[in-house]
């Protein structure tokens, strides 16, 4: 509102001082307006804190309706740089010998070096397939076989490159390989720092004795004495390393496996080889993430119950309530969860209790870890059912989930309680701003009146003082 500092000065009246303290008195609407505002405002946010905090809660419970949880399986190996494992739900809890005498390997090839790696090496067409080499001798100088066969693997189909003029060099030849998706090798070029340095070198994209390579060159004879490679017949490649199958023993009896990930050797397990030695695999029922489960769903009930204390709380000294005290929606919400809390399931395990958790006396749960985990090893199937259910609506995992979702989805009570506030506040601002309006034009009107009484009040003091100055020099002339 406009500044009223200049009047009164004619009138010698404290007219400033009146119309603030009227102003003050027309807006004291707008006060409780504002306190109102405040007040919904406060709500909608606690409204938001409470919906967070059921969230995390539904999430534990969410954990306790799936059914794999209890059925978890856990392998570990007493020597993690040999081999680590993991454990699906069909593994069978037992201690296994492994021994790993030998890790998965790819083949790798290196040609014949040339001195300019730009230079061309010909043209023509260069097919590759994978298979497994048998019988022979492997010279460990030259990196050749004599005597040796090959079998194609059936499984994988040949492979071509064209080198023509685009790609006629050993850099050309490398690029077109590495472009071609499905050749299943890796090309590269070394330089051995010989004569003729430049080297290429393919390596397998996969492990194990299948994936050794055939190449085949139709074209120029000089590609082909770079390239043809036949382990049971002329190689023109050296053979750095040998395509390898893992090799192992689980209690005693030989494994093998075309990669260092093997699955099923162990029912259920899948073991990762690391290098060679020796390893006990523990396989056993994974009690552990039953038990964090379980606690983390007993600990996000006690978080949503301190929430919802927090937000309903009254201070009796100060005479002042939280955002959601006496909140019909609040208590709905609490009274709900506890009844679903303390309806007994169908199994065998009827209640929480059987599994230690309880209510303590200030309504939040309580955990007995050494309960859950007898309960637990006695009758997984009886534990999984309380939580998970078998089928259908039943299990308290399944059934808070629910329950929780009536709460906090978009058709839920927490959003249409929020759309009521919502709805208030508006109305609210509609309010002050039709009551601020009018407070204006209340003040205005005083403003005007007393600016005209000020000036009245001025010329009757000018007049008064005139009259007063005649009557004087009147008198003075006598």
């Amino acid at each position: 509102m406009a500044s009223v500092a200049s009047l009164g000065v004619g009138s010698n009246l404290d007219l400033s001082g009146l119309l603030t303290s009227l102003t003050t008195a027309e807006s004291q609407p707008l006060v409780m307006l504002q306190k109102q505002q405040i007040s919904y405002t406060a709500k909608l946010s606690a409204y938001g804190t409470l919906q967070n905090a059921l969230s995390s809660f539904q999430s534990a419970a969410s954990k306790l309706a799936d059914a794999t949880l209890f059925q978890g399986v856990k392998a570990a190996s007493t020597a993690t740089e040999v081999l680590t494992a993991s454990a699906s739900a069909t593994g069978v809890a037992g201690s296994y010998s492994i021994e790993v005498t030998q890790l998965a390997q790819s083949q790798s090839l290196a040609a014949a070096g040339v001195m300019d790696p730009k230079a061309a090496i010909g043209k023509g067409t260069v097919t590759l397939d994978f298979g497994s080499i048998s019988g022979g001798t492997l010279d460990p100088v030259t990196g050749t076989y004599s005597g040796a066969g090959f079998s194609p693997d059936a499984g994988r189909a040949a492979q071509s490159i064209v080198i023509d003029d685009s790609n006629n060099s050993l850099e050309g030849l490398r690029d077109a390989i590495n472009n071609h998706a499905d050749m299943g090798v890796t090309a590269s070029i070394v330089n051995d720092g010989g004569a003729s340095p430049y080297r290429l070198v393919l390596s397998s994209k996969q492990t194990g004795e299948a994936s050794s390579m055939r190449i085949a060159v139709a074209g120029d004879a000089s590609l082909q004495g770079l390239l043809n490679h036949d382990p049971s017949a002329s190689q023109a490649l050296q053979q750095t390393a040998a395509a390898r199958n893992a090799a192992l023993k689980v209690n005693g009896i030989a494994v093998t496996s075309k990669t260092n990930t093997v699955a099923e050797a162990v029912q259920g397990v899948t073991m990762t080889l690391a290098k060679t030695g020796t390893s006990t695999l523990t396989v056993s029922r994974d009690t552990g993430s039953v038990e964090s489960a379980v606690s983390s769903f007993v600990t996000a009930y006690n978080s949503l119950q301190a929430t919802a204390g927090q937000l309903s709380r009254y201070d009796t000294e100060k005479h002042t309530g939280a955002a959601l005290v006496g909140d019909s929606t609040l208590r709905t919400i609490q009274t709900r969860i506890r009844a679903a809390l303390n309806t007994p399931q169908v199994g065998e395990l009827k209640v929480l209790s059987k599994v230690g958790v309880s209510f303590q006396k200030d309504g939040t749960l309580t955990l007995d870890a050494g309960k859950l985990k007898t309960a637990f090893a006695d009758n997984r199937s009886a534990v999984a059912e309380l939580f998970a259910g078998a089928g259908g609506s039943t299990g308290v995992g399944k059934q808070v989930s629910a329950l929780v979702d009536t709460f906090t989805s978009a058709s839920g009570m927490i959003s249409a309680a929020t759309t009521g506030v919502k709805t208030t506040l508006k109305s609210l601002d509609n309010q002050y701003a039709a009551t601020e309006t009018r407070v204006q034009a209340t003040v205005a009107r005083y403003r005007t009146q007393f600016t005209e009484l000020d000036m009245l009040v001025s010329r009757m003091t000018s007049t008064a003082s005139y009259l007063t100055q005649q009557f004087a020099n009147m008198s003075s002339n006598k």
